[in-house]
């Protein structure tokens, strides 16, 4: 039996921390008009000292959980695309399974940069198609306040930090995610890029091994040849992928593209020859939060009124890599009467998650020591 991978549930989370334009105008020499007029950004969310990538990406996906009314064990899978989670390992994803109290899910993060949600639903929706799993938790999570240098003018002004979430389940029911388009050409790679960089050196250990070739771990980019490929991959993406779906452009009823900046928008409309309100935006009130601005956006759309069970949705992303992808969804969700994500059921959930998880690590300690007894023995 053929399985669809349909989109059940969604959620978004933004750090309660908002710098507006005049606030960026204290650190370098700029203004607000000069960053609306080029950008289209007004404001930014910033995670504090206590948030990160797993954090955020967890009060996403429990959102993106309840509006499915979907328990975390029922989830098969977890994926987490990001730039800027704190460690290589455990990955962000293991950590927000762990709060989650998803137990029976497999977890792991995808590195695509802006791409990488695009990619999540792609794997998902694979893996839900062939059976391999039922239900899977797509996030993008990015704390990108932490890897800009704020001396720069160039990066500084255009991200912020953020989560969104999906939730995919499979159905007999023909429709969800209907076509997915990837791409990638690392011959563009120095045109947006973020090295990794170790900030503490063990003592011992070779310069040449710590900094990996760099000096910094903070993004650069020629905006001027990201903004020339942006609009391009757009228009080739939207097109090879609707038409994948054996559909043509006056069969989509919105267009959720990566919020990179409202000009790329405005100009990759007019090259799909589509009225620019055929896209979604909400860059102005969060800037670019990379992996998780397509998600952030969908939850903002759904919550405004812009998507209607069977309309026809092209998710659209593009950045370092340089990669690109985009999928088309047939709608068939509703948007739920009321608010699930914060009743005293689920946070007694989630107090329960930790509790399990505690248990566990004091177990293991527990038989770490029995273990060392019987060695000494």
């Amino acid at each position: 039996m053929l399985r669809y991978a349909h989109i059940v549930g969604w959620g978004k989370y933004l750090p309660e921390k908002v710098l507006t334009n005049d606030d960026i105008a204290l650190l370098v020499n700029t203004t607000d008009e000069w960053i609306r007029s080029r950008t289209g950004i007004r404001r930014r969310h910033v995670a504090d000292e206590n948030e990160s990538v797993a954090t955020m990406g967890f009060e996403a996906a429990r959102r993106a959980l309840a509006t499915a009314d979907i328990h975390p064990q029922e989830v098969d899978m977890i994926i987490v695309a990001t730039s800027t989670a704190v460690h290589a390992f455990p990955s962000a994803a293991s950590l927000v399974q762990n709060y989650l109290g998803a137990q029976s899910a497999s977890a792991f993060d995808l590195g695509a940069a802006c791409s990488g949600f695009v990619y999540g639903m792609g794997m998902a929706s694979q893996a839900i198609a062939t059976g391999f799993v039922n239900t899977a938790v797509i996030i993008g999570s990015e704390t990108m306040s932490r890897v800009l240098d704020w001396n720069d003018r160039g990066t500084c002004i255009l991200f912020g930090d953020g989560a969104g979430a999906v939730v995919l389940r499979g159905s007999s029911v023909p429709g969800g995610v209907m076509a997915t388009s990837l791409g990638s050409d690392g011959s563009g790679a120095d045109m947006l890029k973020l090295p990794t960089v170790y900030r503490n050196a063990v003592p011992t250990m070779p310069s040449s091994f710590y900094k990996n070739g760099a000096d910094v771990n903070t993004i650069s980019m020629n905006g001027r040849q990201v903004f020339r490929f942006a609009i391009k991959i757009i228009a080739e993406s939207v097109l090879e992928t609707v038409e994948s779906a054996g559909l043509t452009m006056d069969d989509v009823a919105l267009i959720i593209p990566h919020q990179a900046n409202t000009r790329i928008i405005e100009m990759a409309a007019k090259r799909l020859e589509i009225p620019v309100d055929t896209f979604y935006l909400n860059v102005d009130k969060v800037a670019n939060t990379s992996a998780a601005s397509i998600p952030i956006a969908l939850a903002d759309a759904v919550e405004n009124g812009r998507l209607h069970p069977d309309d026809n949705v092209v998710f659209v992303g593009f950045g370092g890599g340089l990669s690109w992808g985009s999928s088309i969804v047939k709608w068939a969700a509703s948007r739920p009467m009321e608010d699930r994500s914060d009743t005293r059921w689920e946070r007694a959930r989630y107090a329960a998650a930790r509790a399990r998880s505690r248990v566990r690590q004091l177990s293991r300690q527990m038989d770490a020591i029995r273990a060392a007894e019987e060695y000494e023995e």
